[in-house]
C-alpha cells in the first residue's frame, strides 16, 4: 500500500527548487498563442494546509518557503514563485501552500489544458475536490507514469509533463527512467520536468546519469543541496531537476536565481548548486 503523503513535506526546499522550474517553464510556453497541456503524474493533493496535523509534524517548509517569504531582493524567478504563493495567502500570513497542480492551474489559458495523475487513493480525493467544476482541470486517480502511455502525445503537440516519483522504492528509479523512455517515443518534442532527491543511496547517485544515457540531445540539470549529507546515510541533503527539451530561456533564469536560493536555503556550509545542460 502506498504509503506516501506529500502534505508531510509541503512547502520545503525541494518545493522550492520544483515549483520555481514549473512556473518558469509554464510561463514560457504561454509565451505563444497556441495552447498547451500541463501533465502531473504524481498530483498530490493539490494544495496544504501549513497548520494541519500533517504539515506541521515536521514543519520543513519553515526551511523552504518560509526562508524566503520575508526576504528582500529575491531574483525575478524567486519573487514570482513567492508572488503565487502569495494568492493562496492574501492576509500576508503564511499558512497554506500550493502543490504544483494548483500552480499549474493558475497558468492555464482558456485554450490550455491540466491533466493530474495521483495513486494514493486519499489524496485524489483531495485533488478532485480541489479542482471540482474546472473543465480544464481532469484528474485521474490512477498510475501517472502508467497514465502516460494513453495520452501522449497531446492533441496541441505542446506539453509540459512534470514527474515527481516519491521514490519510496527501489524499483521508483527504475520505472521514471523507463516511463520517460517511453514518453519520448512517443512525444519527442514535449517538455519533461523530473524532480529527483540527493540521497546517499546508490539508486539515487547513479539517477542522473541514467538520465542523461536516455540519448536527449538537449537536457539542462540542477541541483540544489542545502547541507552536508547525513552521517549515517539517511535523509535528503537536496534535490535535482532534469529537463528535457528545456525552455531556451531556463538556463540564464537558474544561473542568475540558483546563487540566491542556496544562501537562502543553506542549512550548513556544505550548501551548493550544480547546473550543467547540453543543447541540441
Amino acid at each position: 500500500m502506498l504509503s506516501y503523503r506529500h502534505a508531510f513535506h509541503a512547502g520545503n526546499h525541494a518545493d522550492v527548487l520544483k515549483h520555481l522550474v514549473l512556473i518558469q517553464i509554464a510561463r514560457y510556453l504561454g509565451e505563444k498563442p497556441a495552447p498547451f497541456w500541463i501533465i502531473d503524474t504524481h498530483a498530490g493533493a493539490g494544495r496544504y494546509a501549513l497548520e494541519s496535523a500533517y504539515a506541521s509534524k515536521l514543519a520543513e517548509y519553515r526551511d523552504g518557503i518560509g526562508r524566503l517569504w520575508d526576504a528582500s531582493g529575491l531574483p525575478p524567478a524567486a519573487a514570482d514563485y513567492v508572488d503565487f504563493v502569495r494568492r493562496l495567502n492574501p492576509d500576508g500570513q503564511l499558512r497554506h501552500y500550493p502543490g504544483s497542480p494548483w500552480l499549474a492551474s493558475q497558468l492555464l489559458r482558456d485554450g490550455d489544458r491540466l491533466r493530474l495523475f495521483e495513486l494514493h487513493r486519499s489524496d485524489a480525493g483531495l485533488l478532485q475536490e480541489c479542482f471540482r467544476g474546472q473543465r480544464r482541470v481532469a484528474v485521474t486517480a490512477g498510475d501517472g507514469l502508467a497514465g502516460l502511455k494513453a495520452i501522449l502525445p497531446p492533441p496541441p503537440r505542446r506539453a509540459l509533463t512534470l514527474i515527481d516519483p516519491s521514490y519510496e522504492t527501489r524499483d521508483d528509479y527504475a520505472r521514471v527512467v523507463d516511463g520517460l523512455r517511453d514518453a519520448l517515443k512517443r512525444f519527442p518534442t514535449g517538455i519533461y520536468a523530473l524532480w529527483h532527491p540527493l540521497l546517499a543511496k546508490p539508486e539515487a547517485q547513479k539517477l542522473p546519469a541514467r538520465l542523461r544515457s536516455l540519448g536527449t540531445a538537449d537536457w539542462l540539470h540542477a541541483t540544489l543541496r542545502v547541507g552536508a549529507p547525513a552521517r549515517d546515510g539517511f535523509g535528503m541533503s537536496g534535490s535535482g531537476m532534469f529537463i528535457i527539451n528545456p525552455p531556451w530561456t531556463l538556463q540564464k533564469t537558474l544561473q542568475d536565481t540558483l546563487p540566491a536560493l542556496t544562501a537562502l536555503l543553506a542549512q550548513d556550509d556544505a550548501a551548493a548548486f550544480t547546473l550543467a545542460g547540453e543543447a541540441a
